[in-house]
Protein backbone atom coordinates (compact mmCIF):
# COMPACT_ATOMS: atom_id res chain seq x y z
CA UNK A 1 0.00 0.00 0.00
CA UNK A 2 1.55 3.24 -1.02
CA UNK A 3 1.08 5.51 1.76
CA UNK A 4 1.00 8.89 -0.83
CA UNK A 5 -2.42 6.87 -2.48
CA UNK A 6 -3.68 6.39 1.07
CA UNK A 7 -3.14 10.06 1.45
CA UNK A 8 -4.87 11.10 -1.07
CA UNK A 9 -7.96 8.99 -0.24
CA UNK A 10 -11.22 11.13 0.27
CA UNK A 11 -12.02 8.81 3.56
CA UNK A 12 -8.53 9.69 5.05
CA UNK A 13 -8.79 12.85 4.28
CA UNK A 14 -12.00 13.47 5.99
CA UNK A 15 -11.12 11.56 8.67
CA UNK A 16 -7.90 13.97 9.02
CA UNK A 17 -10.18 17.45 8.72
CA UNK A 18 -12.05 15.93 11.41
CA UNK A 19 -9.54 15.19 13.62
CA UNK A 20 -8.11 18.77 12.97
CA UNK A 21 -11.42 20.45 13.70
CA UNK A 22 -11.37 17.78 17.00
CA UNK A 23 -8.04 18.94 18.05
CA UNK A 24 -8.80 22.53 17.53
CA UNK A 25 -11.90 22.34 19.78
CA UNK A 26 -10.04 20.46 22.32
CA UNK A 27 -7.46 23.63 22.83
CA UNK A 28 -10.49 25.85 22.74
CA UNK A 29 -12.04 23.63 25.31
CA UNK A 30 -8.79 23.77 27.49
CA UNK A 31 -8.62 27.46 27.20
CA UNK A 32 -11.85 28.25 28.37
CA UNK A 33 -11.95 25.80 30.77
CA UNK A 34 -8.23 27.26 32.01
CA UNK A 35 -9.49 30.82 31.83
CA UNK A 36 -13.25 29.89 33.70
CA UNK A 37 -11.61 27.52 36.16
CA UNK A 38 -8.93 30.63 37.14
CA UNK A 39 -11.82 33.55 37.29
CA UNK A 40 -13.54 31.06 39.57
CA UNK A 41 -10.64 30.09 42.59
CA UNK A 42 -9.37 33.89 41.88
CA UNK A 43 -13.20 34.64 42.98
CA UNK A 44 -12.70 32.27 45.83
CA UNK A 45 -9.62 34.23 46.33
CA UNK A 46 -11.06 37.73 46.99
CA UNK A 47 -14.19 36.73 48.73
CA UNK A 48 -11.80 34.99 51.60
CA UNK A 49 -9.29 38.04 51.64
CA UNK A 50 -12.90 40.35 51.94
CA UNK A 51 -13.65 38.11 54.74
CA UNK A 52 -10.55 37.74 56.54
CA UNK A 53 -9.87 41.65 55.91
CA UNK A 54 -13.30 42.65 57.78
CA UNK A 55 -12.67 40.16 60.49
CA UNK A 56 -8.83 41.57 61.10
CA UNK A 57 -10.58 45.09 60.53
CA UNK A 58 -12.89 44.23 63.44
CA UNK A 59 -9.80 43.95 65.96
CA UNK A 60 -8.13 46.41 68.34
CA UNK A 61 -4.42 47.21 67.71
CA UNK A 62 -3.19 45.26 70.70
CA UNK A 63 -5.79 42.02 69.37
CA UNK A 64 -3.99 41.98 65.98
CA UNK A 65 -0.95 42.59 66.91
CA UNK A 66 -1.65 39.00 69.07
CA UNK A 67 -2.57 37.74 65.88
CA UNK A 68 -0.05 38.83 63.77
CA UNK A 69 2.44 37.36 66.33
CA UNK A 70 0.79 33.67 65.85
CA UNK A 71 0.77 33.75 62.50
CA UNK A 72 4.87 33.88 62.76
CA UNK A 73 5.07 30.94 65.02
CA UNK A 74 2.87 29.12 62.46
CA UNK A 75 4.81 27.57 59.11
CA UNK A 76 0.80 27.10 57.42
CA UNK A 77 0.71 30.67 57.05
CA UNK A 78 2.50 30.88 54.30
CA UNK A 79 -0.38 29.30 52.04
CA UNK A 80 -2.78 31.97 53.80
CA UNK A 81 -0.45 35.09 54.75
CA UNK A 82 -1.29 38.31 56.78
CA UNK A 83 1.65 40.85 58.05
CA UNK A 84 1.71 44.14 58.62
CA UNK A 85 4.31 46.29 56.65
CA UNK A 86 5.36 50.27 57.02
CA UNK A 87 5.05 52.59 54.33
CA UNK A 88 8.84 51.51 52.68
CA UNK A 89 7.74 47.38 52.80
CA UNK A 90 9.80 46.22 55.53
CA UNK A 91 7.34 43.71 57.93
CA UNK A 92 6.74 44.97 61.43
CA UNK A 93 4.76 41.86 62.18
CA UNK A 94 3.21 38.71 60.99
CA UNK A 95 4.01 35.84 58.61
CA UNK A 96 7.77 36.50 56.93
CA UNK A 97 7.04 37.61 53.56
CA UNK A 98 8.95 39.67 51.65
CA UNK A 99 7.28 42.12 49.24
CA UNK A 100 8.09 45.34 46.98
CA UNK A 101 7.39 48.53 48.36
CA UNK A 102 4.59 48.61 44.86
CA UNK A 103 2.30 46.10 46.37
CA UNK A 104 1.72 48.28 49.49
CA UNK A 105 -0.25 49.83 46.67
CA UNK A 106 -2.69 46.94 46.02
CA UNK A 107 -6.00 48.61 47.46
CA UNK A 108 -8.10 46.05 45.19
CA UNK A 109 -7.36 42.24 45.17
CA UNK A 110 -4.43 41.42 42.67
CA UNK A 111 -1.84 39.12 41.64
CA UNK A 112 1.66 39.91 42.95
CA UNK A 113 5.00 37.76 43.30
CA UNK A 114 6.85 37.41 47.19
CA UNK A 115 9.44 35.83 48.70
CA UNK A 116 8.82 32.95 51.22
CA UNK A 117 11.99 31.29 52.87
CA UNK A 118 13.93 32.51 50.11
CA UNK A 119 11.82 31.33 47.15
CA UNK A 120 9.82 33.35 45.10
CA UNK A 121 5.92 32.59 44.70
CA UNK A 122 3.02 34.38 43.17
CA UNK A 123 0.17 35.51 45.44
CA UNK A 124 -2.98 37.11 45.10
CA UNK A 125 -4.63 39.76 48.00
CA UNK A 126 -5.33 42.93 49.11
CA UNK A 127 -3.54 45.47 51.08
CA UNK A 128 -5.34 47.73 53.45
CA UNK A 129 -3.88 50.78 54.91
CA UNK A 130 -4.29 51.74 58.47
CA UNK A 131 -4.18 54.42 61.14
CA UNK A 132 -0.52 55.90 61.21
CA UNK A 133 0.77 55.14 57.97
CA UNK A 134 1.07 51.20 58.03
CA UNK A 135 -0.47 48.62 55.59
CA UNK A 136 -2.16 45.18 56.48
CA UNK A 137 -1.66 42.38 53.95
CA UNK A 138 -3.57 39.63 53.28
CA UNK A 139 -3.13 37.62 50.49
CA UNK A 140 -3.48 33.38 49.71
CA UNK A 141 -0.78 32.05 47.38
CA UNK A 142 -1.62 30.65 44.04
CA UNK A 143 0.68 27.31 44.15
CA UNK A 144 -1.95 24.97 44.08
CA UNK A 145 -4.06 26.96 41.43
CA UNK A 146 -0.74 26.71 39.73
CA UNK A 147 -0.53 22.72 40.18
CA UNK A 148 -4.57 22.59 39.17
CA UNK A 149 -3.16 24.16 35.65
CA UNK A 150 -0.45 22.32 35.35
CA UNK A 151 -2.58 18.60 35.92
CA UNK A 152 -5.29 20.15 33.50
CA UNK A 153 -2.82 21.28 31.04
CA UNK A 154 -1.07 17.63 31.57
CA UNK A 155 -4.65 15.99 31.31
CA UNK A 156 -5.65 17.47 28.64
CA UNK A 157 -2.05 17.49 26.23
CA UNK A 158 -2.53 13.83 26.69
CA UNK A 159 -6.10 13.11 26.17
CA UNK A 160 -5.34 15.65 22.53
CA UNK A 161 -2.60 13.09 22.11
CA UNK A 162 -4.45 9.80 22.70
CA UNK A 163 -7.12 11.34 20.40
CA UNK A 164 -4.91 12.42 17.97
CA UNK A 165 -3.06 8.77 17.69
CA UNK A 166 -6.82 7.10 17.55
CA UNK A 167 -7.94 9.27 15.06
CA UNK A 168 -4.58 9.17 12.75
CA UNK A 169 -4.88 5.39 13.27
CA UNK A 170 -8.65 5.35 12.01
CA UNK A 171 -8.44 7.44 8.98
CA UNK A 172 -4.98 5.03 8.24
CA UNK A 173 -8.07 2.23 8.47
CA UNK A 174 -10.64 4.23 6.79
CA UNK A 175 -8.13 5.49 3.82
CA UNK A 176 -7.26 1.83 3.75
CA UNK A 177 -11.01 0.13 3.77
CA UNK A 178 -11.45 2.47 0.65
CA UNK A 179 -8.06 1.98 -1.03
CA UNK A 180 -8.67 -1.69 -0.94
CA UNK A 181 -12.12 -1.20 -2.69
CA UNK A 182 -11.20 1.36 -5.38
CA UNK A 183 -8.68 -0.94 -5.77
CA UNK A 184 -10.84 -3.68 -6.09
CA UNK A 185 -13.12 -1.32 -8.44
CA UNK A 186 -10.07 -0.17 -10.93
CA UNK A 187 -9.60 -3.85 -11.27
CA UNK A 188 -12.44 -4.90 -12.41
CA UNK A 189 -13.09 -2.17 -14.97
CA UNK A 190 -9.83 -2.40 -16.41
CA UNK A 191 -11.62 -6.07 -17.32
CA UNK A 192 -14.24 -4.52 -18.73
CA UNK A 193 -12.60 -2.20 -20.42
CA UNK A 194 -11.20 -5.08 -22.27
CA UNK A 195 -14.44 -6.65 -23.12
CA UNK A 196 -15.50 -8.39 -20.22
CA UNK A 197 -19.13 -7.21 -19.86
CA UNK A 198 -20.04 -9.83 -17.12
CA UNK A 199 -17.62 -8.18 -15.08
CA UNK A 200 -19.33 -6.43 -11.99
CA UNK A 201 -17.84 -3.76 -9.83
CA UNK A 202 -17.66 -5.70 -5.97
CA UNK A 203 -20.45 -3.92 -3.34
CA UNK A 204 -19.31 -3.83 0.36
CA UNK A 205 -21.25 -5.04 2.89
CA UNK A 206 -22.38 -1.92 3.95
CA UNK A 207 -24.34 1.12 2.48
CA UNK A 208 -21.93 3.70 2.18
CA UNK A 209 -21.55 6.16 -1.02
CA UNK A 210 -19.13 3.79 -2.71
CA UNK A 211 -21.58 0.96 -2.41
CA UNK A 212 -24.86 2.84 -3.27
CA UNK A 213 -22.61 4.29 -6.72
CA UNK A 214 -21.82 0.82 -7.01
CA UNK A 215 -24.94 -0.35 -7.04
CA UNK A 216 -26.33 1.78 -9.94
CA UNK A 217 -22.74 1.22 -11.71
CA UNK A 218 -23.63 -2.92 -11.89
CA UNK A 219 -26.97 -2.03 -12.62
CA UNK A 220 -26.21 0.06 -15.89
CA UNK A 221 -23.43 -2.79 -16.78
CA UNK A 222 -26.26 -5.13 -16.68
CA UNK A 223 -28.17 -2.94 -18.69
CA UNK A 224 -25.28 -2.38 -20.97
CA UNK A 225 -24.54 -6.29 -21.32
CA UNK A 226 -28.21 -6.74 -22.38
CA UNK A 227 -27.93 -3.78 -25.13
CA UNK A 228 -25.21 -5.50 -26.19
CA UNK A 229 -26.19 -9.20 -26.48
CA UNK A 230 -29.02 -8.05 -27.99
CA UNK A 231 -27.34 -5.70 -30.18
CA UNK A 232 -25.37 -8.93 -31.45
CA UNK A 233 -28.32 -11.06 -31.49
CA UNK A 234 -30.10 -8.42 -33.75
CA UNK A 235 -26.59 -8.42 -35.76
CA UNK A 236 -27.29 -12.13 -36.37
CA UNK A 237 -30.41 -12.10 -36.75
CA UNK A 238 -30.55 -9.39 -39.69
CA UNK A 239 -28.02 -11.21 -41.34
CA UNK A 240 -29.80 -14.94 -41.01
CA UNK A 241 -33.50 -13.09 -41.52
CA UNK A 242 -32.22 -10.92 -44.31
CA UNK A 243 -30.13 -13.39 -46.11
CA UNK A 244 -33.91 -15.37 -46.92
CA UNK A 245 -35.52 -12.39 -48.30
CA UNK A 246 -32.65 -11.16 -50.12
CA UNK A 247 -31.79 -14.67 -51.58
CA UNK A 248 -35.25 -14.54 -52.72
CA UNK A 249 -35.27 -11.51 -54.35
CA UNK A 250 -31.86 -12.35 -56.11
CA UNK A 251 -33.07 -15.61 -57.10
CA UNK A 252 -36.62 -13.69 -58.80
CA UNK A 253 -34.21 -11.37 -60.62
CA UNK A 254 -31.85 -14.20 -62.59
CA UNK A 255 -35.01 -15.99 -63.08
CA UNK A 256 -36.25 -13.07 -64.53
CA UNK A 257 -33.74 -12.31 -66.82
CA UNK A 258 -33.07 -15.71 -67.92
CA UNK A 259 -37.02 -16.87 -68.77
CA UNK A 260 -38.62 -13.84 -69.31
CA UNK A 261 -39.51 -13.10 -73.09
CA UNK A 262 -42.59 -10.98 -72.89
CA UNK A 263 -43.35 -7.42 -71.21
CA UNK A 264 -45.70 -8.78 -68.66
CA UNK A 265 -42.92 -11.80 -67.66
CA UNK A 266 -40.53 -8.86 -66.79
CA UNK A 267 -43.66 -6.99 -64.94
CA UNK A 268 -44.19 -10.04 -63.32
CA UNK A 269 -40.90 -10.68 -61.70
CA UNK A 270 -40.38 -6.95 -60.93
CA UNK A 271 -43.44 -6.97 -58.51
CA UNK A 272 -42.35 -10.13 -56.99
CA UNK A 273 -39.16 -8.03 -56.11
CA UNK A 274 -40.91 -5.07 -54.86
CA UNK A 275 -42.93 -7.25 -53.01
CA UNK A 276 -39.90 -8.73 -51.27
CA UNK A 277 -38.49 -5.39 -50.87
CA UNK A 278 -41.23 -3.89 -48.96
CA UNK A 279 -41.24 -6.76 -46.45
CA UNK A 280 -37.08 -5.97 -45.87
CA UNK A 281 -38.21 -2.23 -45.61
CA UNK A 282 -41.01 -3.55 -42.92
CA UNK A 283 -38.90 -5.33 -40.86
CA UNK A 284 -36.07 -2.18 -40.99
CA UNK A 285 -39.22 -0.14 -39.67
CA UNK A 286 -40.08 -2.26 -37.14
CA UNK A 287 -36.32 -2.14 -35.94
CA UNK A 288 -36.69 1.80 -35.86
CA UNK A 289 -39.38 1.99 -34.23
CA UNK A 290 -38.18 -0.26 -31.56
CA UNK A 291 -35.30 2.11 -30.72
CA UNK A 292 -37.05 5.25 -30.86
CA UNK A 293 -39.14 3.49 -28.34
CA UNK A 294 -36.04 2.47 -25.85
CA UNK A 295 -34.61 6.27 -26.82
CA UNK A 296 -37.30 7.00 -24.16
CA UNK A 297 -37.78 10.56 -25.78
CA UNK A 298 -41.53 10.11 -25.65
CA UNK A 299 -41.30 9.86 -22.29
CA UNK A 300 -42.01 14.18 -22.12
CA UNK A 301 -45.24 13.37 -24.17
CA UNK A 302 -47.05 11.30 -21.73
CA UNK A 303 -50.48 12.12 -20.56
CA UNK A 304 -52.77 10.70 -18.45
CA UNK A 305 -53.92 7.51 -20.23
CA UNK A 306 -57.36 5.63 -20.07
CA UNK A 307 -56.06 1.60 -20.25
CA UNK A 308 -59.82 0.67 -20.80
CA UNK A 309 -60.58 3.23 -23.71
CA UNK A 310 -57.14 2.09 -25.06
CA UNK A 311 -57.98 -1.92 -25.19
CA UNK A 312 -61.89 -1.09 -26.35
CA UNK A 313 -60.28 1.10 -29.36
CA UNK A 314 -57.65 -2.11 -30.01
CA UNK A 315 -60.76 -4.57 -30.28
CA UNK A 316 -63.26 -2.78 -32.08
CA UNK A 317 -59.93 -1.94 -34.70
CA UNK A 318 -59.43 -5.74 -34.98
CA UNK A 319 -63.38 -7.27 -34.60
CA UNK A 320 -63.72 -7.20 -38.55
CA UNK A 321 -60.61 -8.75 -39.25
CA UNK A 322 -61.67 -11.31 -36.08
CA UNK A 323 -65.17 -12.11 -37.54
CA UNK A 324 -63.76 -12.87 -40.97
CA UNK A 325 -61.49 -15.72 -39.75
CA UNK A 326 -64.15 -17.02 -37.17
CA UNK A 327 -62.94 -15.91 -34.06
CA UNK A 328 -64.81 -14.64 -30.73
CA UNK A 329 -63.14 -11.43 -29.81
CA UNK A 330 -64.20 -9.76 -26.81
CA UNK A 331 -63.33 -6.76 -24.34
CA UNK A 332 -63.97 -7.59 -20.58
CA UNK A 333 -63.36 -5.10 -18.15
CA UNK A 334 -63.16 -5.39 -14.07
CA UNK A 335 -62.60 -1.91 -12.49
CA UNK A 336 -64.99 0.19 -10.44
CA UNK A 337 -64.82 3.01 -12.52
CA UNK A 338 -61.90 4.16 -15.24
CA UNK A 339 -58.40 4.56 -14.59
CA UNK A 340 -55.46 6.25 -15.92
CA UNK A 341 -51.87 6.20 -16.19
CA UNK A 342 -49.15 8.28 -17.25
CA UNK A 343 -48.15 7.21 -20.89
CA UNK A 344 -48.21 7.88 -24.78
CA UNK A 345 -51.56 6.24 -25.79
CA UNK A 346 -50.49 6.18 -29.19
CA UNK A 347 -47.54 3.61 -28.33
CA UNK A 348 -49.62 1.94 -25.84
CA UNK A 349 -52.53 1.37 -28.63
CA UNK A 350 -50.05 0.04 -30.99
CA UNK A 351 -48.65 -2.43 -27.79
CA UNK A 352 -52.06 -3.45 -27.76
CA UNK A 353 -52.76 -4.33 -31.29
CA UNK A 354 -49.86 -5.58 -31.72
CA UNK A 355 -50.52 -8.46 -28.92
CA UNK A 356 -54.43 -8.98 -30.35
CA UNK A 357 -52.36 -9.48 -34.34
CA UNK A 358 -50.28 -11.96 -32.84
CA UNK A 359 -53.30 -13.35 -30.83
CA UNK A 360 -55.20 -13.47 -34.05
CA UNK A 361 -52.37 -15.06 -36.04
CA UNK A 362 -52.15 -18.26 -33.70
CA UNK A 363 -55.46 -19.00 -32.48
CA UNK A 364 -57.49 -21.30 -34.81
CA UNK A 365 -61.09 -20.50 -35.97
CA UNK A 366 -63.83 -21.19 -33.61
CA UNK A 367 -61.37 -19.56 -31.22
CA UNK A 368 -61.74 -17.19 -28.47
CA UNK A 369 -59.57 -13.80 -27.94
CA UNK A 370 -60.40 -11.90 -24.78
CA UNK A 371 -58.63 -8.39 -23.70
CA UNK A 372 -59.50 -7.76 -20.25
CA UNK A 373 -58.53 -4.78 -18.25
CA UNK A 374 -58.92 -5.21 -14.87
CA UNK A 375 -57.63 -3.43 -11.18
CA UNK A 376 -56.51 -6.05 -8.48
CA UNK A 377 -54.18 -6.02 -5.06
CA UNK A 378 -51.21 -6.47 -7.32
CA UNK A 379 -52.33 -3.30 -9.54
CA UNK A 380 -53.45 -2.08 -12.43
CA UNK A 381 -53.32 -4.44 -15.65
CA UNK A 382 -54.30 -5.24 -19.35
CA UNK A 383 -54.17 -8.77 -20.50
CA UNK A 384 -54.90 -10.62 -23.87
CA UNK A 385 -55.78 -14.36 -23.50
CA UNK A 386 -56.22 -16.57 -26.66
CA UNK A 387 -57.19 -19.89 -27.43
CA UNK A 388 -54.15 -20.88 -29.85
CA UNK A 389 -51.13 -23.13 -29.16
CA UNK A 390 -49.61 -20.67 -26.48
CA UNK A 391 -45.73 -20.24 -26.12
CA UNK A 392 -43.59 -23.44 -24.87
CA UNK A 393 -42.08 -22.77 -21.43
CA UNK A 394 -38.52 -22.88 -22.21
CA UNK A 395 -39.11 -20.05 -25.57
CA UNK A 396 -41.28 -17.43 -23.02
CA UNK A 397 -37.95 -15.42 -22.53
CA UNK A 398 -36.58 -15.93 -25.95
CA UNK A 399 -40.06 -14.62 -27.40
CA UNK A 400 -39.08 -10.77 -26.37
CA UNK A 401 -35.92 -10.84 -28.26
CA UNK A 402 -35.87 -9.72 -31.86
CA UNK A 403 -36.61 -11.91 -34.89
CA UNK A 404 -36.95 -14.64 -32.59
CA UNK A 405 -39.84 -16.82 -33.91
CA UNK A 406 -41.16 -19.98 -32.19
CA UNK A 407 -40.76 -22.64 -33.87
CA UNK A 408 -44.58 -23.49 -34.56
CA UNK A 409 -44.85 -19.71 -35.92
CA UNK A 410 -41.88 -20.27 -38.95
CA UNK A 411 -45.10 -20.97 -41.30
CA UNK A 412 -46.66 -17.36 -40.39
CA UNK A 413 -46.15 -14.62 -41.83
CA UNK A 414 -43.93 -12.00 -39.44
CA UNK A 415 -40.56 -10.71 -39.01
CA UNK A 416 -40.46 -11.41 -34.88
CA UNK A 417 -40.31 -7.94 -33.69
CA UNK A 418 -43.73 -7.86 -32.82
CA UNK A 419 -43.34 -8.96 -29.14
CA UNK A 420 -39.87 -7.48 -28.95
CA UNK A 421 -41.97 -3.87 -29.54
CA UNK A 422 -44.55 -4.02 -27.06
CA UNK A 423 -41.55 -5.26 -24.70
CA UNK A 424 -40.05 -1.85 -25.37
CA UNK A 425 -43.04 0.09 -25.11
CA UNK A 426 -43.91 -1.95 -21.41
CA UNK A 427 -40.48 -0.81 -20.55
CA UNK A 428 -41.03 2.75 -21.60
CA UNK A 429 -44.01 3.25 -19.63
CA UNK A 430 -42.39 0.91 -16.53
CA UNK A 431 -45.40 -1.80 -16.45
CA UNK A 432 -44.28 -5.48 -16.07
CA UNK A 433 -45.01 -7.86 -19.58
CA UNK A 434 -45.64 -11.00 -18.20
CA UNK A 435 -46.57 -13.95 -20.49
CA UNK A 436 -47.70 -16.94 -19.38
CA UNK A 437 -50.80 -19.69 -19.81
CA UNK A 438 -54.48 -19.91 -19.80
CA UNK A 439 -55.10 -24.05 -20.53
CA UNK A 440 -53.81 -24.28 -23.94
CA UNK A 441 -53.62 -20.86 -25.08
CA UNK A 442 -51.29 -17.83 -24.25
CA UNK A 443 -51.82 -14.50 -21.61
CA UNK A 444 -50.08 -11.74 -22.39
CA UNK A 445 -50.04 -9.36 -19.78
CA UNK A 446 -48.70 -5.99 -19.19
CA UNK A 447 -48.78 -4.81 -15.33
CA UNK A 448 -48.56 -1.66 -13.39
CA UNK A 449 -47.71 -2.47 -10.25
CA UNK A 450 -50.26 -0.93 -7.39
CA UNK A 451 -46.94 0.62 -5.80
CA UNK A 452 -46.62 3.13 -8.14
CA UNK A 453 -49.49 5.99 -8.56
CA UNK A 454 -52.38 5.48 -10.62
CA UNK A 455 -55.00 8.31 -11.38
CA UNK A 456 -58.23 7.98 -10.73
CA UNK A 457 -60.96 9.88 -12.56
Amino acid sequence: MNLLDLARTTSFRLALTFLLLFSAASVGLFAFVHWETKDFLSDKTDEWVGREIASLQRLDAAQLMTRLKQSELDPGTTERPFALYDPSGRRLAGTPIDISPETLKLAVPSDFMATVNGKRRQFRGRVLARSGGNYLLVAQGLHEQGEFDERLFDATLLAALATAFLGLVGAIFLGAGSMRQIDNITRATERIVKGDLSQRLPVGKGSGDIDRLTHVVNGMLTEIERLMHEVKGVCDNIAHDMRTPLTRLLAGLERTRRRAEALTDYEEGIDDAIEEIRGILKTFSALLRISEVEDGIRRSGFVDTDLSVIAQDAVELFEPTAEERGIELRYVERLEGPATIAGDPDLLFEAVSNLIDNALKFTPAGGQIEVTVSRASTGLSISVDDTGPGIPEEEVEAVLRRFHRAERSRTTPGNGLGLSLVAAIARLHELDLVLGKTGTGCRVTMLHPASKPVRQT
